[in-house]
């Protein structure tokens, strides 16, 4: 009996030794799943080294999404009673598949295959049962890799693996406009968004987007992956990189160039183990450029009504004088209110007709502005300073506000009304400033010059009278003469442009220094950028609607100017533009900008043109 036990208990171990060393190749699935969810599919080699697997990918409605993530454990020796009777090893390689569902049905996954010492060996299919969304599910264990999604999400590691290749759907850059069409100084909202399915650790701008043909007007933010959209059926983590008003200054079609950038990404190589599964991030570099964006911007309707000066929106327009009872010598204040939406910031101050027996100042602006949807509103504030002189009623005339207005696509006239004023008796003594304004007449003689006893000769019999009448006749003739040459020179709009291009630029510059004294460096480099461009306008003689840095360059070459003060200018118009883009990065010396475009100025004032180049 007792010979016949070890006989049995030998057999037992040599069969457990046989049916542990038998490669086995199986696949493992739950019968039911959730509509929509994913789930994985276990193949599973025991005892064997297997190469070269080849695992079944799905088409249709059922997605495959990522694997085979792979999990290997081993045992050694067969203990009985706490005894080791066996030294044979064991093993187990698990190849993980994810899948999902997008419509309830029954769903066939094939045969996986893998070669096992020189043998090709293959699973059995698996039928899988999908049911509707919000349906129980019986006998459905949940997916061993724990993923909920097999497409990359920030909100779970597993699915940004490191041996995925990153596509352009799953990190680009989007340069969108509010409006396909608008006016010439018509507001237009330019929004540049980054969409990410990955976390993104650097993020560095190599090239800047190119607005060429527009003023900008940056909204301020601060860029932040905080918001979630869903484009083309999947879901994105979002950041604004840049949102801004753009005013096109020019008619035709304007097209926003292509941004580069250069941008860091976080994946992550996942390790499976008996134990869970274990991600170490890993940083992959990219290169991503934007997509272009075009606007059709269309002219204003010509004729343009006499006092048109370039406003376009919708406004209103009030005036008031301050203060209401007004003395001699004592300043006041006429305030014109222009509010309403639009290009608030570039309207030009009106046109206002004092008397000329009140002493007058140019006109100091306040603008208090701010976005508002897809433009921008608030007011411009022009306050004219003047002191009376003298006592009496004087009449301030008033005066037409014309404005373009997109809604209507017509020019709307606003008359500001007339103001009639008493000026009252008060202290004080005329202003130096008035007197040097008025001082046209002076006294020729001195009366204590005048000897009656003198004797004097015949006026006549003077040579000095004749003298008199051959020098009048030569001023006579070179008067005629300077003036028929005046007349031509202003019959050449070209060289007319060109004499006053320094004295336009200089009061550009200007309001450019009033910029920045009040540290507001968005404004300061807007109005740089448009004092330089009007400059080279007028200097090169170059339309508006042909403005840009290629054709300025261009015509600066032809001009004559030398290649390091081309070189300089176009550095001037990057650095506007660049400050513009991300005002945040912008120069912040703005006296020495402001020194410099001076300096590029009065140094293009000094080339002559080249003798071959015409002038028109």
């Amino acid at each position: 009996m007792i010979f016949n036990r070890h006989i049995i208990a030998t057999i037992a171990l040599m069969t457990v030794a046989v049916v542990a060393s038998a490669a086995r190749f199986t696949a493992h699935a739950p019968r039911q799943v959730e509509q929509g969810a994913a789930f994985n599919v276990v193949f599973a080699l025991e005892n064997g080294e297997g190469r070269d697997i080849q695992v079944p990918k799905t088409s249709g409605q059922l997605i495959y999404l990522y694997g085979p993530a792979v999990s290997q454990s081993s045992y050694s020796g067969i203990t009985v009673n706490g005894r080791s009777v066996s030294r044979q090893s064991s093993s187990m390689t698990e190849y993980i598949m994810t899948y999902k569902a997008k419509a309830p049905g029954t769903y066939r996954i094939g045969s996986a295959s893998i070669t096992v010492g020189g043998r090709r060996m293959s699973t059995q299919p698996v039928t899988i049962q999908v049911v509707p969304s919000g349906h129980a599910v019986n006998n459905s264990p949940q997916p061993s890799s724990g993923m909920s999604s097999g497409l990359p999400s920030l909100a779970n590691p597993t699915t940004q693996s490191a041996g995925k290749a990153v596509g352009s759907n799953d990190i680009f850059v989007r340069i969108s406009m509010s409006k396909e069409h608008v006016y010439e100084q018509e507001a237009v909202v330019c929004t540049i968004k980054l969409y990410t399915k990955y976390q993104v650790s650097k993020f560095l701008c190599t090239k800047q987007p190119s607005f060429d043909g527009f003023l900008i007007e940056d909204i301020q933010m601060q860029p932040s992956l905080n918001k979630v959209e869903r484009v083309n059926g999947q879901n994105y983590m979002v950041a604004e990189l840049k949102k801004c008003i753009l005013y096109p200054q020019q008619s035709g079609k304007l097209t926003i160039s292509s941004g580069n950038y250069d941008v860091n990404v976080v994946q992550y190589d996942n390790f499976h183990t008996q134990f869970g599964s274990i991600s170490q991030p890993v940083e992959k570099q990219l290169k991503v450029n934007s997509n272009q964006a075009s606007v059709e911007i269309s002219p204003l309707p010509s004729p343009k009504p006499a006092g048109f000066s370039g406003a376009v929106g919708q406004f209103n327009i009030t005036s008031t004088i301050t203060p209401q009872a007004l003395r001699t010598y004592a300043p006041a204040t006429y305030s014109v209110v222009i509010s309403g939406t639009g290009n608030l910031k570039y309207i030009k101050s009106p046109d206002v007709k004092f008397p000329q027996q009140f002493d007058t100042y140019d006109p100091q602006s306040k603008i208090a502005v701010s976005p508002n949807g897809n433009n921008v509103s608030g007011s411009v504030k022009f306050d004219y300073m003047f002191i009376p002189q003298f006592v009496g009623d004087f009449t301030v005339p008033g005066f037409d506000f014309v404005y373009f207005n997109t809604s209507t696509g017509k020019y709307v006239t606003l008359h500001v009304p007339e103001h009639k004023l008493s000026v009252a008796k008060g202290e004080g003594k005329p202003s130096k400033h008035y007197q040097l304004k008025n001082a046209d007449i002076h006294d020729v003689f001195a009366l204590n010059e005048l000897n009656p006893s003198k004797e004097h000769s015949h006026l006549v019999t003077s040579a000095g009278y004749w003298l008199g009448y051959v020098v009048t006749l030569l001023m006579l003739i070179g008067g005629l003469m300077g003036y028929r040459k005046r007349m031509h020179d202003r019959s050449n709009t070209t060289l007319m442009r060109t004499r006053r291009a320094s004295k336009v630029a200089q009061r550009r510059l200007r309001l450019a220094n009033r910029f920045m004294q009040r540290g507001d460096t968005g404004a300061f480099y807007a109005e740089l950028l448009k004092a330089s461009y009007g400059y080279l306008s007028d200097k090169l003689t170059i339309a508006g609607s042909e403005l840009n840095k290629d054709n300025v360059r261009d015509n600066l070459e032809q001009y004559g100017v030398p290649a390091e003060l081309i070189d300089r200018v176009m550095q001037l118009l990057d650095k506007c533009e660049f400050a513009q883009y991300a005002p945040q990065l912008a120069d912040r010396n703005m006296q020495t900008v402001l020194d410099e475009a001076a300096e590029l100025m009065d140094a293009l004032e000094s080339v002559k043109r080249k003798k071959n180049q015409s002038q028109q």
